[in-house]
């Protein structure tokens, strides 16, 4: 079987981290999944070494692509010129949306025209994600809930011997660190993590704060105007590109040093550093707020806080570094929940199964 995932924008987020597992784990049972993307902002790295990948603007290229190739399923993901492309190609089989944009107006835009296209399913990330996307969308084609997974076998506990420990990010001696992983946007709001980080700064001096990623971001140069004139450069440590591969190793440096993950979010469709932080058994202090609490369950595999409280969300950070046995239990139940509901031999087992039946064919495993 072939599949064709269409998507504007080539990141290092988490849709293209999750399409990046999925189309790992397809191989074993003989799908091959290609990629199509009008835009690369850097993620280029993650995608190429395990799919083919176009990347694209030009209507009458994409056209070509679509209909030399032959693909029986069509995935298209927060793209509405794509249902466009597939009516132009005069692509007749199966097609799959997938609503993973967390904001209700920017989701809206990529909304299908129903005289284009009748998808066969709506797949989306999370149960939050669902009671958003039925707001807008009047369909007559089911819902399916099938959530992000990672490999667990990569994301995963490290011992300090087999952690790069001389490869940045390096963590400072005595410090714990508290990691947030990625865009430096609205959205994210790097804003909140400032103010968490002044509060830090004015009551401890053994913590410190990683900023992982942002080196595409369109706020990326109001955020280094506001590190410097905050005088905030020696409490946050700012590595605008970790290469995917050496994620865990980050993982692993922040556990190691007592410390956990800080989102500071204000909505999220599913959130794949989540569940990559509790598979390395890193606690993760996050809002309680769209799909958070499907994913990290408050005081048991992480803490929960105020949405943009930053003394809440400063005394939960606290709260996990000034205990080791609870810290401990914390990080055995966050491997836990992802190795039972978050790995990808469950995850991408579900839509291998709808693949399968949209395909008409007999499910089988090359291994």
């Amino acid at each position: 079987m072939k599949v064709l995932v269409i998507w504007r924008l080539l990141t290092v987020g988490g849709v293209n981290a999750g399409w990046r597992n999925r189309a790992v784990y397809f191989k074993k049972y003989g799908i091959q999944t290609d990629f199509m993307y009008v835009k690369d902002l850097g993620g280029m790295h993650i995608m190429e070494d395990v799919a083919n990948v176009f990347l694209t603007s030009d209507e009458k290229e994409i056209i070509e692509i679509i209909q030399k190739n032959n693909y029986d399923v069509i995935i298209v993901c927060d793209t509405k010129k794509g249902y466009k492309w597939i009516r132009k190609a005069k692509f007749k089989g199966p097609v799959l949306i997938e609503a993973r944009t967390p904001e209700i107006i920017k989701l809206n835009r990529h909304l299908p025209d129903f005289d284009y296209v009748q998808p066969e399913r709506i797949i989306v990330p999370s149960v939050h994600q669902k009671r958003l996307t039925s707001i807008l969308i009047d369909s007559k084609a089911p819902y399916e809930v099938i959530f992000n997974g990672i490999d667990t076998e990569f994301f995963k506990p490290l011992s300090p011997k087999d952690t790069h420990l001389n490869i940045e990010p390096i963590p400072s001696e005595g410090k714990k660190v508290v990691a947030y992983i990625g865009r430096l946007d609205g959205r994210k709001n790097w804003k909140l993590l400032m103010e968490i980080a002044h509060l830090i700064k004015n009551e401890r001096v053994d913590i410190e704060i990683w900023i992982i990623g942002g080196a595409n971001s369109v706020q990326r140069d109001e955020f280094e105007d506001y590190w410097y004139e905050n005088s905030l450069t020696d409490i946050v440590k700012w590595y605008p590109v970790v290469p995917y591969h050496e994620m865990p190793h980050m993982y692993s440096k922040v556990k190691q040093s007592g410390g956990c993950t800080i989102a500071t979010t204000k909505g999220e469709s599913f959130g794949n550093t989540f569940i990559e932080s509790m598979a390395c058994g890193v606690p993760v202090v996050a809002p309680g707020i769209s799909s958070i609490p499907e994913i990290i369950e408050d005081g048991k595999t992480g803490l929960l806080y105020k949405e943009e409280n930053a003394r809440e969300a400063v005394n939960k950070i606290y709260q996990i570094m000034e205990a080791p046995e609870y810290y401990q239990i914390l990080s055995d139940n966050a491997r836990e929940r992802v190795e039972s509901c978050f790995s990808i031999s469950v995850c991408a087992e579900t839509y291998v199964r709808l693949l399968q039946e949209l395909h008409g064919g007999a499910r089988h495993s090359t291994n």
